[in-house]
C-alpha cells in the first residue's frame, strides 16, 4: 500500500470530484460543519481554486484514491488579517483512525509557517470533543466560544474558534 501527501489538482475534476465526495456526508449528515447545501463539483473546484491561489490544499492519496485533504484560507477578508489562516482538515470514513488528519495537518501548518503565516485558526462545532483534542494535540488553544452560532438540521450549535501561533509576531 503507498500512501502520499501532495498538492491539489486544480486542472481536472478528479480532485475535486473526490474530495467532495469526502465532504458531502459532513454536509448531510453530521453538524462538522455548518454548510447545509451539497455544491456542485464544479462550484466546488472553484472554491478549491481559490483556496489555492494563496494557501496550501493538500491531499492524502492511498493506493492512488484520495482519502482525506486539508486546506487554508483567509481567517478574515481585511488587509490586516492576512498574516493569519483558517485550518480545515476532512476525512473519508473509510480512512478514519489512521492518522491521516494529523499527517494533513502537520504538512500543512508546515507550508503555512514557511509562508510566513503567524497565526493559524480553526473554527469547530461545540461540543466536538475529538476535533478539540486533535487541534489541542496540534499546539491549539481555544480562544472564543460563541452559543447557539449555527442553526443546523433543526438544532443550534456553538462553535469555538481555536489558534495556534505558528511563528513570531515580529
Amino acid at each position: 500500500m503507498s500512501s502520499k501527501i501532495r498538492i491539489v489538482n486544480t486542472d481536472t475534476l478528479f480532485d475535486a470530484q473526490a474530495t467532495l465526495d469526502i465532504y458531502t456526508p459532513y454536509i448531510l449528515y453530521s453538524d462538522i460543519t455548518f454548510e447545509c447545501t451539497v455544491p456542485t463539483t464544479e462550484e466546488f473546484l472553484i472554491r478549491i481554486e481559490h483556496y489555492a491561489e494563496l494557501f496550501p490544499y493538500l491531499v492524502y492519496e492511498i493506493d492512488g484514491k484520495i482519502a482525506g485533504y486539508a486546506y487554508a484560507g483567509k481567517q478574515r477578508e481585511r488587509e490586516a488579517f492576512q498574516w493569519n489562516a483558517e485550518t480545515s482538515v476532512y476525512v473519508d470514513e473509510k480512512y478514519q483512525r489512521r492518522g491521516i488528519a494529523g499527517k494533513l495537518y502537520s504538512a500543512l501548518l508546515a507550508i503555512l509557517t514557511l509562508q510566513g503565516y503567524r497565526t493559524a485558526y480553526a473554527c469547530i462545532t461545540y461540543p466536538n470533543p475529538p476535533s478539540i483534542a486533535f487541534h489541542e494535540k496540534h499546539g491549539y488553544k481555544t480562544v472564543a466560544h460563541f452559543h447557539a452560532s449555527g442553526f443546523k438540521q433543526g438544532e443550534w450549535y456553538d462553535m469555538i474558534w481555536m489558534e495556534k501561533t505558528l511563528c513570531l509576531h515580529t
